[in-house]
C-alpha cells in the first residue's frame, strides 16, 4: 500500500519504520524534519496525503488534528483510509470522522497503549473506533504495528476507551506508589512487598509490569533513573482528557479528579520530562495530609 504518515515523533517514527519494513511504500512528514530509515521524507504535508491508500496521523492534540485534517482530507482519494493514532478529546475525534465521511473517506480513531518500547517492537495495543468497513481495511496495518487490536465501537469509541484506560492507569500508579512508600516507612523490604502484592489482591499492571521501585520486578523506567517510557506530562494530558469527557457526560470520577490534581502538582514541581512512575519518590518524601475524618 501507499501510506502517508504524518507525525514522526517518539511514537510515530518507529510505527512508520515497521510499516516500511513490512514492505509498504511509506512517505513521512513531520514539522521537525525527522528522517526515518526506510521512509521517504516529504517536505509538505500534502505530499503525505495526496494519492495515498492510507494516511496515518500521530499528533499531539485535538486542535492540531483538526487543523491537519482540514488540510489533508480534501486531498484524499475516495475510499482511502484515514487512520488517526493520536490521543485526543472525543469531540475532536468525532469531528474528524464526520469530516472524513463528508469526503467519501474511510476513517478510524485508533489511539495506542504500549509506549515507545511497544511502538518499536510492534507490540502496541490499539483501541479502535469506526465503521466495520474502515476497521477491516485498517486491521492489516494495525497488525504490523501492534499485537492486540480491539474494535471498541463507532467513531470516537477508541478515544473513549483510551481515556478510561489511562485514567485507571494514573489512579493505579498513584496507589502503587503510595503502597511502596508506606511499606518503606514501615520498615518493609520492597522486594518482599512486591512478592506479596504481585501475587495477591494488590496485583495490577503498575505493580507487576511497571513497578516504580528501582531493582524490583521486571525492568522498568525506575531502573533507568525514571527516564520516561510514558512521560508524566502525557499522563497529565490523558487525565485532563478524562475529566473533560466526564464533565461532558456528567460522570462522577472523584479518583480521576484527584489523580489529575496530583499529576499536575508533580509536573509543575520537577516532574516534567520524567516517567509517570517517578511519583514514587514524591510520595516517599511527602508527609501525611491532614484530613477531616
Amino acid at each position: 500500500m501507499k501510506i502517508g504518515f504524518i507525525g514522526l515523533g517518539n511514537m510515530g517514527a518507529p510505527m512508520a519504520a515497521n510499516l516500511a519494513r513490512a514492505g509498504h511504500d511509506v512517505s513521512g512528514f513531520d514539522t521537525a524534519g525527522i528522517h526515518v530509515d526506510g521512509v521517504t521524507s516529504v517536505s509538505v504535508v500534502a505530499d503525505a496525503s495526496r494519492g495515498m491508500d492510507a494516511v496515518i496521523t500521530m499528533l499531539p492534540d485535538g486542535g492540531v488534528l483538526e487543523k491537519v485534517y482540514a488540510e489533508i482530507l480534501p486531498l484524499g482519494e475516495p475510499g482511502a483510509l484515514f487512520l488517526d493514532c493520536s490521543t485526543v478529546d472525543i469531540v475532536s475525534a468525532r469531528s474528524a470522522h464526520e469530516r472524513a465521511a463528508e469526503g467519501g473517506l474511510l476513517s478510524v480513531d485508533a489511539p495506542v497503549s504500549g509506549g515507545i518500547g511497544g511502538a518499536t517492537a510492534g507490540t502496541l495495543t490499539f483501541m479502535v473506533g469506526g465503521s466495520s468497513e474502515a476497521f477491516e481495511k485498517a486491521t492489516p496495518l494495525l497488525d504490523i504495528m501492534g499485537k492486540r487490536i480491539v474494535h471498541c465501537g463507532d467513531g470516537g469509541a477508541g478515544q473513549a476507551a483510551k481515556i478510561c484506560n489511562n485514567m485507571l492507569l494514573g489512579i493505579s500508579m498513584i496507589g502503587t506508589c503510595e503502597a511502596f512508600a508506606l511499606g518503606e516507612k514501615l520498615g518493609l523490604d520492597a522486594g518482599r512487598l512486591f512478592e506479596v502484592m504481585s501475587t495477591s489482591s494488590g496485583s495490577c499492571w503498575s505493580v507487576n509490569t511497571y513497578c516504580p521501585v528501582p531493582g524490583v520486578g521486571p525492568e522498568s523506567p525506575a531502573d533507568n533513573g525514571y527516564l520516561p517510557g510514558f512521560a508524566a506530562e502525557l499522563m497529565l494530558k490523558d487525565l485532563r482528557l478524562s475529566q473533560s469527557a466526564a464533565e461532558q457526560v456528567d460522570a462522577n470520577t472523584p479518583m480521576g479528579h484527584h489523580a489529575t490534581r496530583l499529576y499536575k502538582q508533580f509536573v509543575d514541581n520537577g516532574g516534567l520530562g520524567r516517567d509517570f512512575s517517578a511519583m514514587l519518590p514524591v510520595m516517599a518524601e511527602t508527609k501525611r495530609e491532614q484530613t477531616d475524618d
